[in-house]
């Protein structure tokens, strides 16, 4: 054995300065930040999906070996990252103080997600339990408060996406899942690697140049399969991605009228808005006359295309009968129905040539603080734009599928496109083919239309239907069973989308199982959780009697 002996003057070790300390205390903190913002910059309209990877192998190395507060505050900081650029779109028009507000508390379960990461990141394999807790905590923040708020799902983020496929194996669970599995799997791959390298190094030196041993190789293998499982998962469901018709086509129209003024007054002028959708859709009569258009088998009007009750208004009444009847198809009319005494109803209406109003759906997921406001007084203390919204509307209790010439068509009113029970309703009750009208004139120009266009092409592959998604002013398109985007708006434009899109009637297997793969997963980070701490507290029992 030899010993290496310092020199007299050699210098003694100093301390790292006050302001290298502070810079490296702020490292962990801001790299959750970054995390946070790449996750953000991975959603539409920019397409950098793959940006999701480096952002959870950030999370990783962020998260790993940290305590459990630790782990909390720096979750809570990606969640910040993440969600404060993401909903930008919520003050649009009613300041910072609500946006910021609903950020802030959503960025609570991305905080409990860290924590819970942090919690499991000792364990092996950790990856799949890292994975799953974050499937965990978009299942809470799914449902809870006031019915849940899914908007930036991980899987919202993929419709440009190689891993897309996965959606119709399992739902937004599995896709998420898969994401965040590949991504933590890149870190704990490249942090195993460097390990290897610096163990070999060392024991180069210590053994002047012997050979080393090479480090176990079980853990960089179970990392290796957190990145290439979910990759070759993907590959494999690609047969389950199909736009061929089993039921024929149906050639549909989606009309954007589009709306006088931006802002939460748009309905202000609600006649022009309806006289809007009524003359778009008597051009489109005039088209199909003349031979320019085919004629379309049904048409889809969006939500608040008439926000005049038609039932208690004989004039509106009259304005979408002659348009229904001059373009001779059903259409399905997005009203406000004001009864004399109880709630609104955001209603969509099928209304057929020569006969009327023939059914009605009322959207069964309101949107709080949207569409009613819940704990009005408290909330009027922090913002008088609460009284905006006058008379609250109340939640519809049936699925919305409606016959249109033959064809089933599944309704999920614009905010119900982000929850997942609310479209899967409409496919197991017989829809063909699903539309999603929706209104963001108070959104203005934001990117809340492609975000929400990404969720109906995340859907259409979930299910395997054609999605339409007609708006008053944002993008409206028609979306082929695989995702593909074959027409489209642009924003704040009146026009007329007409397609002959495949009608299927085949169920995904995300379809057939619903919440059973979203259960799963939520077990297995569960499972993870409850090993970690078994774990710990029997380390701590032996420290105690060693």
């Amino acid at each position: 054995m030899s010993t290496a002996i310092a020199p007299a003057d050699a210098p003694e070790s100093t301390p790292a300065p006050e302001g290298a300390r502070g810079l490296r205390r702020l490292l962990r903190p801001g790299a959750a930040v970054v995390a946070g913002l790449m996750l953000f910059l991975s959603f539409p309209p920019r397409p950098l999906w793959w940006l999701a990877l480096p952002a959870f192998a950030l999370l990783g190395w962020t998260l790993r070996g940290r305590r459990p507060r630790a782990g909390f505050g720096l979750g809570y900081l990606a969640g910040l990252g993440f969600l404060l650029p993401l909903l930008v779109w919520t003050g649009e028009e009613v300041g910072p103080l609500p946006w910021v507000a609903l950020a802030a508390v959503s960025a609570l379960f991305v905080g409990a997600v860290g924590l819970g990461i942090a919690v499991v990141s000792r364990l092996p394999a950790w990856p799949v339990f890292a994975a799953a807790v974050w499937v965990l905590g978009e299942a809470a923040r799914a449902r809870v408060p006031f019915g849940g708020f899914p908007w930036g799902k991980i899987a919202f983020g993929q419709a440009d996406g190689v891993f897309l496929p996965l959606a119709a194996v399992g739902g937004t669970p599995v896709l998420g899942f898969a994401v965040a599995l590949c991504g933590f799997g890149l870190y704990e791959v490249l942090r195993l690697v460097l390990a290897r390298r610096a163990a070999t190094r060392t024991r180069t030196d210590e053994q002047d140049a012997a050979p080393a041993p090479a480090p176990a190789r079980g853990p960089l293998l179970a990392a290796a399969l957190a990145v290439l499982v979910p990759v070759t998962g993907a590959l494999a469901a690609l047969p389950l991605v199909s736009d061929a018709p089993e039921d024929g086509t149906a050639t549909v129209a989606a009309v954007q009228g589009n709306v006088p003024r931006l802002g939460l007054d748009f309905n202000s002028q609600r006649r022009a808005v309806l006289d809007n959708h009524a003359n778009r859709t008597r051009e489109l009569a005039a088209a199909v006359k003349a031979g320019k258009e085919p004629q379309p088998d049904f048409v889809l009007w969006p939500e608040n295309s008439s926000d005049i009750d038609p039932y208690a208004n004989a004039d509106a009444y009259q304005v979408i009968d002659e348009a229904v009847l001059e373009v001779n198809a059903p259409t399905v009319i997005g009203a406000v129905i004001a009864p004399e005494t109880g709630k609104l109803r955001n209603t969509l209406i099928q209304w057929n040539p020569g006969k009327g109003p023939v059914a009605e759906y009322d959207k069964r997921h309101v949107q709080p603080f949207g569409e009613y406001i819940p704990m009005r007084s408290f909330v009027r203390l922090f913002s008088s734009d609460v009284d905006r919204v006058r008379r609250d509307f109340g939640p519809g209790g049936k699925v919305g599928v409606f016959d249109l010439a033959g064809t089933k068509v599944g309704l999920a009113t614009c905010y119900e496109a982000a929850f997942d029970w609310a479209v899967r309703d409409t496919v197991t009750h017989g829809a063909q083919l699903i539309t999603v009208p929706s209104n963001n004139a108070t959104f203005g120009r934001s990117e809340m239309t492609y975000q929400q266009l990404a969720m109906s092409r995340v859907r259409a592959v979930e299910h395997s239907r054609s999605v339409v998604v007609p708006v008053t002013s944002g993008v409206s398109a028609i979306i082929r069973p695989d995702g593909t985007i074959v027409a489209k708006t642009a924003m704040f434009t009146p026009d007329v989308l007409v397609e002959k899109v495949p009608l299927r009637s085949s169920l995904t297997p995300a379809t057939r199982m619903g919440t059973l793969p979203e259960a799963l997963l939520v077990a297995v980070a569960v499972a993870g959780l409850g090993w970690s701490v078994t774990r710990s507290v029997r380390a701590r029992r032996a420290a105690r009697t060693a």
